[in-house]
């Protein structure tokens, strides 16, 4: 499967929040808690990244209960870019870990 962009930190943690129907406040509050504050991300640059992922078809604006609030999801092929972007970031770990201890 060819992507058409690498995927930024950014846009990684953002198409993990959304393996469950989320909206932008939760995406954000989920991605801070998870990351101990460590990682936090705006409302501007998120809904910049959000637009992005709508035009790659990599999320989806889910119909909830909650009209109040624009909801999104991964796709199947998001879900698919994700797993592979995963995938990637475990090599670079263990590439890094490999490194650390002096293998």
């Amino acid at each position: 499967m060819k992507k058409t962009e690498q995927l930024t930190d950014t846009m990684f943690y953002i198409m993990a929040a959304l393996t469950k129907p989320r909206h932008g406040y939760a995406i954000m509050n989920l991605i801070e808690e998870t990351t101990n504050g460590v990682i936090t991300i705006g409302p501007a640059s998120m809904y910049t990244i959000i637009k992005r992922l709508l035009k790659q078809e990599w999320i989806y604006l889910y119909d909830g209960e909650d009209s109040r609030r624009k909801t999104y999801e991964l796709t199947e092929y998001g879900r698919k870019v994700l797993e592979e972007d995963l995938q990637v970031r475990k090599q670079m770990i263990e590439l890094a870990e490999s490194g650390l201890k002096g293998e």
